[in-house]
C-alpha cells in the first residue's frame, strides 16, 4: 500500500516538476512577495502546491493536509496527511539557481510512511516506502560507507532569519569545519536529505526547518540505512525545531559536537 501511494505521488511530482521548469528563470521581480524576512514566495509555489494537493486528496480521501502555502486548510487530526512543500529551494528557484525540489511525504498515524524529493532541473526522483528501501530513479540507494566524521562531507543550512543562535551555530560550524572535509549548504533540506540517503553527503543538521521540509527527506534517509533524530538525540525531529541525520558510522562523533554547542 504504501508502495503504492509513494509511485503515484512520484507521478504527480513529475507533472508539477515540468510546471516549474517551464516557469524556471521566467520569474519578474514584480511576482514575487515577501512573507516575511528573507521568506519569499512566487505564483509557482501557490500553484504547485494546488496541482499537488488537488491530485493527493483523489489519492487518499479524506486525508489531511500540512502545506507550506496554505493553499488548503491545515487539518492534523487525520489517519493519513500529506505533508507538502512544492518548491523547497524558492530563493534559488528565484535566482536562477537549479537547486529546487518538491518534497512529499505521507504520514500514517503520524508516521511517515512514504516520501518523494524531485529536483526537476536534475531529473532525480528520490522515492521510499516504509519497510520497502529508498530510491533515486527506481535504483536503490544507501547512506555512506564513510568510517569516520573526520573523513565525511557535511550539509547545512545556514540561518536566514531566525539570528538570535548565531553565536552557537558558528561554533559548530567551526568545529566541524576543522574536523570534516568540508560542509556545503545547498538551499534545500530536502535535497540535503535525500543526498545523505543516496551517500553524496555524509551527514545533514539543521535548525529552524518546518516539517513539510523534511517529512520525505527522514524516510529517505531511514529507509537508506541512515539515522535520524532532533539535535539532542530523540525523535523530537519531525514538529521539532532540528534534526540530525547521517549514516551509523559517522553519527555518536556528528551529533556529539551538534549537542555541544546547538542544544
Amino acid at each position: 500500500m504504501y508502495t503504492e501511494f509513494k509511485n503515484k505521488c512520484a507521478e504527480i511530482c513529475f507533472k508539477v516538476g515540468e510546471f516549474q521548469l517551464q516557469n524556471f528563470g521566467k520569474i519578474a521581480q514584480g511576482q514575487i512577495e515577501d512573507k516575511g524576512i528573507n521568506q519569499l514566495v512566487s505564483f509557482v509555489d501557490v500553484e504547485s502546491e494546488k496541482m499537488l494537493v488537488a491530485f493527493l486528496a483523489e489519492l487518499i480521501p479524506n486525508c489531511g493536509f500540512i502545506t507550506e502555502e496554505n493553499t488548503v486548510e491545515s487539518v492534523q487530526n487525520k489517519e493519513w496527511i500529506w505533508v507538502i512543500d512544492p518548491l523547497d529551494g524558492t530563493t534559488n528557484f528565484l535566482h536562477g539557481l537549479p537547486a529546487f525540489s518538491i518534497s512529499v511525504g505521507l504520514l500514517h498515524q503520524g508516521t511517515p510512511v512514504a516520501g518523494v524529493v524531485y529536483a526537476p532541473y536534475w531529473g532525480e526522483m528520490f522515492t521510499a516506502a516504509k519497510n520497502a528501501g529508498a530510491f533515486l530513479n527506481d535504483q536503490p540507494i544507501y547512506v555512506s560507507e564513510t568510517a569516520a566524521l573526520k573523513s565525511s562531507l557535511i550539509a547545512t543550512g545556514f540561518p536566514y532569519y531566525q539570528f538570535q543562535n548565531m553565536p552557537e551555530y558558528l561554533e559548530a560550524l567551526k568545529e566541524l569545519m576543522q574536523n570534516t572535509h568540508g560542509l556545503r549548504r545547498m538551499g534545500s533540506a530536502a535535497i540535503d536529505l535525500a543526498y545523505t540517503a543516496c551517500g553524496r553527503f555524509d551527514g545533514f543538521y539543521e535548525s529552524g526547518l518546518s516539517s513539510w521540509d523534511i517529512a520525505a527527506g527522514v524516510l529517505l534517509v531511514q529507509e537508506a540505512g541512515g539515522v535520524v533524530t532532533d539535535f539532542a538525540g530523540g525523535d523530537n525531529y519531525l514538529f521539532g525545531n532540528t534534526i540530525l541525520a547521517s549514516s551509523k558510522s559517522i553519527y555518536p562523533s556528528f551529533q556529539s559536537i551538534i549537542k555541544k554547542h546547538l542544544t
